[in-house]
C-alpha cells in the first residue's frame, strides 16, 4: 500500500464520526441501510411464510395433484369410481419427484342434531392416508385410526364443533341420501378429534372418516375409490410433474394440479411476490440514496485532503478507492445491525407468535415466518453490491477536483 493511501485512510477513519457536519449524515446512512435490511427480511420471511402456509392448508385437503375420472362432475362429491389397482399405486415409480399417493372418496352428507343441522363433505380415507398435515392442525383429541376394522371415528373442524356444540367423545347422526324418494341412510359417528386449519372455506366443509363407509353407501366394490391424491416433493416443479402424471395414467383418468382447482387462491398469493420485490427495490434505492448523500458529504469535507494527495501524485482511482472502502465499512455496519434486529424480530415471531392476523382475511391466525439462510445471504450480498455500485457515480466527482483549488478550499 502506498504512503498516500495509508495517510488518507487514517485521516478519514479518524474523522468520519467526529465531524459535526458528516456525523449525523453518516448515522442516517447507516440507519437507512439497517432499516432497509430489516424491512426486506420481514417482507421476504412473512411473504414466503404466508404463501407456504396457505399452500399447505389447501394441499392438506386435496393433495398436490388429483387423479379422477373424466366426467362432468363439478362438485367435491365422488360420483364415478376408480379401480384402486393402478400401475401408479401405491408408488408412482414412472414419475420422479412424487413422495406419496393415497386413495380417498368424498360424499355429501347432513349432520343432524336436536336443534340444528349442517351440510358437509365426508372425506373417506384409509390406511394409506398421510396424516402429517393434520397433526399440525389437531387442537383436541386424536387422529382417527383406519388401519384396522371399519369404525365410526370422525375428525371434524373446530368451526363445525363450535357451530354444532360438539366436543371430543360426542356422537351425532349423519344423513346420506342420493334419492329424494328414498329414506336417507344414517351413520352415527363419534368425534375423536377436532382440527383447525384456519382456512374456513375448507374447515366448514370437510370431515374425515373411514372410506369403507363411503364404499358401502355408494354400493361400490371393495377395490373402488373416488380419486387419488398425489403429493410431490418440490412444489416449484408441480406443473411439470402434473403433466408427467397425466401422461403416465390411463386415458380415462385426468390429473388436475391443485393450482388449477383453486386458481383464485393461488393467483392471489402470487401477488405477494410482486409486493416483496417492490419493497426490496424501494428499500435498496432509499438506502443507496442515503449512502450517496453520506459519501458526497465526506468528499466535500475532505476536499483539501484530496488536493494534497493529488499534488503528491496519487491517481483519481486510488483516492476514489479510499472513499469506497470507507463507504463499504459503513454499508457493512448497517447490514450488521439490520440483520441482528431483523432476524431477532423474525425468530421472536416464529417461536412466540406475537403478531396475530385475521384468519378470515389471511387464512392464518398469526403472521407466519419462513427463514432460510439462502435468501438472507443473497439479500445481504445483493444489497451490499447494489449500494456500492450506486456509490461509484458520486465518487467520480473526485476526478473533477483541481489540486490547486482543493488545497485552498476551506
Amino acid at each position: 500500500m502506498n504512503f498516500e493511501l495509508f495517510i488518507a485512510k487514517r485521516i478519514i477513519g479518524n474523522k468520519t464520526y467526529k465531524s459535526s457536519v458528516s456525523a449525523p449524515i453518516i448515522k442516517i446512512g447507516i440507519a437507512a441501510i439497517a432499516i432497509g435490511i430489516i424491512v426486506m427480511l420481514i417482507a421476504i420471511a412473512t411473504g414466503f411464510g404466508l404463501q407456504q402456509k396457505i399452500r399447505d392448508k389447501v394441499v392438506a385437503f386435496n393433495g398436490h395433484i388429483e387423479i379422477t375420472n373424466f366426467d362432468t362432475n363439478a362438485s367435491d362429491e365422488s360420483q364415478v369410481p376408480i379401480r384402486i389397482n393402478q400401475d401408479f399405486y401405491p408408488e408412482f415409480k414412472n414419475v420422479e419427484g412424487i413422495k406419496h399417493v393415497q386413495a380417498v372418496a368424498k360424499k355429501f352428507a347432513v349432520i343432524r342434531t336436536e336443534t340444528d343441522f349442517e351440510g358437509v363433505i365426508i372425506k373417506g380415507v384409509g390406511a394409506d392416508y398421510n396424516w402429517d398435515y393434520f397433526k399440525e392442525f389437531l387442537v383436541d383429541g386424536r387422529l382417527p385410526d383406519f388401519t384396522q376394522k371399519r369404525n365410526e371415528d370422525i375428525l371434524i373442524s373446530k368451526y363445525l364443533a363450535n357451530r354444532l356444540g360438539f366436543k371430543v367423545g360426542d356422537k351425532f347422526q349423519t344423513l346420506f341420501g342420493d334419492n329424494l324418494e328414498k329414506l336417507p341412510r344414517i351413520i352415527n359417528y363419534e368425534v375423536v378429534g377436532i382440527y383447525n386449519s384456519g382456512f374456513q372455506e375448507l374447515d366448514e366443509k370437510f370431515c374425515i372418516a373411514d372410506i369403507r363407509h363411503i364404499r358401502r353407501l355408494n354400493k361400490w366394490e371393495v377395490d373402488q375409490i373416488g380419486n387419488f391424491e398425489v403429493f410431490v416433493e418440490d412444489f416449484s416443479e408441480l406443473k411439470m410433474i402434473s403433466q408427467q402424471v397425466y401422461k403416465n395414467t390411463d386415458s380415462e383418468l385426468n390429473a388436475t394440479p391443485i393450482t388449477k382447482k383453486y386458481y383464485t387462491i393461488f393467483e392471489w398469493i402470487k401477488i405477494f411476490d410482486n409486493n416483496t420485490y417492490g419493497i426490496i427495490a424501494i428499500m435498496i434505492l432509499v438506502a443507496g440514496i442515503n449512502m450517496i448523500t453520506a459519501l458526497l458529504v465526506l468528499i466535500l469535507e475532505r476536499t483539501s485532503m484530496i488536493g494534497i494527495l493529488k499534488a503528491l501524485g496519487s491517481s483519481n482511482w486510488i483516492i476514489r478507492k479510499v472513499f469506497l472502502y470507507n463507504a463499504s465499512y459503513l454499508i457493512g455496519l448497517g447490514l450488521l445491525w439490520g440483520n441482528i434486529i431483523g432476524l431477532g424480530l423474525l425468530f421472536t415471531q416464529k417461536y412466540f407468535k406475537l403478531f396475530p392476523l385475521n384468519p378470515d382475511t389471511y387464512y392464518v391466525s398469526e403472521a407466519p415466518v419462513y427463514i432460510s439462510w439462502d435468501y438472507v445471504l443473497l439479500l445481504n450480498v445483493g444489497t451490499f453490491i447494489a449500494c456500492l455500485l450506486m456509490l461509484l457515480i458520486p465518487s467520480i466527482i473526485i476526478s473533477k477536483i483541481s489540486p490547486v483549488k482543493a488545497i485552498r478550499f476551506d
